[in-house]
């Protein structure tokens, strides 16, 4: 038997039997305790504890929930009472005993900060603002007919721009380095050794001037012509082609054949082509004859010829020691064909005797051939619109008139104004 006190009452329990449980629901039974605590007791069931300790847990938990019911009387009264709950209890029981946990509640977004204010056109408009000026960049050579080389210190009043039909005001001028794209063709026989080093020196002279932009072709001819690189803007190709050249083989060279040749390759390449001839100017077995190169050269555009002729300084001391002979009629007659293609092309032909000479020749070849104005105005036509806009441009003087240029003795010099045809504006999509 054990004896209790439960509310202030005393209590004994006899007979618990093998399980504390069962003497402990007819305390709680008799006691009029709270219903939660006997079912934490029947909980109790599942855990081997002694009948002292399940006493123990029970009046702990009665004692507790009955300090939290009110007093209905004067006196204590063992009767019924109602507990109160509060929003933090931690739920409903359920029916096998379990507690059922709450729901946590959702954290609300804090509200979103206010829109700034923002400045409304009258009425509700919308106003936009877009600036596009075009502007137009025109590359213009000037060469003089005779030897066409460049007219240089030329200014931008100097320049009579004309778009379809309307002049133009021309707002700067400047003066830039173009790429070109030339043929080196040179003459490699074994005939002659100063020659051949004479066209070394003079080959290396002009691979020196070589830009990042330019396109080179090497070729060389003998009895036949030997492509030995395309057009490329690799100077290690072009250096390796010239110092392949070391033994020569045959002895004849077919110039007019070799000439004809690279024209006729020259066709297929548009824009404009040089060719930079380094021979002594003699043919000797070509099939086509003068009269069918010069016609060949007609007809074909926008291809100059530079000529330099080799041998100079050989043909100067056989001159000196009595050399004058039907060898040297062949030179003569050489010297003056190179001096033709040049002409005729627009082209200069030199005549080196020493090597000291080839800087400031080939110096003067690229001031030629490297040198263009580029003009900048902004059309008055400023429609965005994608049509072709033919463009004309002039050299006048002070007074508007047709610009005149003379040489050092005062003759007047025929000169050419080398620029595109037009160019086709902007779409609006552009």
């Amino acid at each position: 038997m054990f004896k209790a006190k439960i509310c202030g009452e005393p209590y004994a329990v006899y007979g618990a039997g093998k399980y504390p449980s069962q003497w402990l629901k007819r305390v709680l039974a008799e006691s009029a305790v709270d219903a939660r605590i006997g079912e934490i007791v029947v909980a109790m069931r599942f855990f081997k504890v002694t009948k002292r300790m399940s006493l123990l847990v029970v009046l702990g938990l009665s004692a507790g929930i009955w300090a939290q019911q009110p007093v209905t009387g004067a006196q204590g009264s063992t009767g019924q009472q109602t507990p109160t709950s509060s929003p933090d209890d931690s739920g409903p029981v359920s029916g096998d005993g379990s507690i059922i946990l709450p729901k946590k509640k959702e954290e609300v977004a804090p509200p979103p900060a206010p829109a700034e204010e923002t400045t409304k056109n009258p009425d509700g408009a919308i106003y936009s603002l877009r600036v596009d000026v075009p502007i137009v960049n025109l590359d213009v050579n000037v060469l003089l007919d005779e030897n066409h080389q460049f007219v240089p210190n030329l200014k931008a009043g100097n320049f009579l721009v004309v778009e379809d039909g309307v002049e133009q005001e021309v707002q700067t001028v400047r003066v830039t380095k173009t790429p070109i794209t030339a043929v080196m063709l040179l003459e490699f026989a074994a005939n002659n050794w100063y020659f051949i080093q004479d066209m070394q020196n003079a080959s290396a002279s002009f691979f020196r001037t070589m830009q990042p932009d330019d396109y080179i072709a090497v070729e060389t001819y003998d009895i036949r012509t030997h492509v030995l690189t395309d057009f490329t803007n690799n100077k290690d190709t072009i250096r390796d082609a010239l110092n392949s050249l070391t033994m020569p083989t045959f002895s004849e060279t077919n110039e007019f054949d070799a000439l004809y040749e690279t024209l006729d390759r020259l066709t297929r390449i548009d824009g404009r082509k040089y060719v930079v001839l380094i021979s002594d100017g003699r043919d000797t077995m070509s099939r086509l004859t003068l009269d069918q190169m010069l016609a060949k050269i007609k007809a074909t555009p926008n291809v100059t010829i530079f000529t330099i002729s080799t041998g100079g300084f050989a043909r100067e001391m056989s001159e000196a020691r009595g050399g004058f002979g039907p060898r040297h009629m062949d030179y003569l007659q050489a010297d003056n064909q190179m001096s033709t293609f040049a002409r005729m092309t627009g082209g200069l032909s030199y005549k080196p005797i020493f090597q000291g000479e080839l800087p400031d020749i080939f110096s003067q070849i690229n001031e030629s051939i490297r040198n263009q104005y580029v003009l900048t105005y902004k059309p008055t036509n400023t429609k965005n619109d994608g049509t072709f806009r033919k463009v004309k441009v002039y050299l006048v003087d002070n007074e508007g008139k047709p610009l005149r240029i003379r040489d050092e003795k005062g003759r007047p010099q025929k000169y050419s104004v080398i620029a595109r045809d037009g160019y086709r504006a902007k779409l609006p999509v552009e």
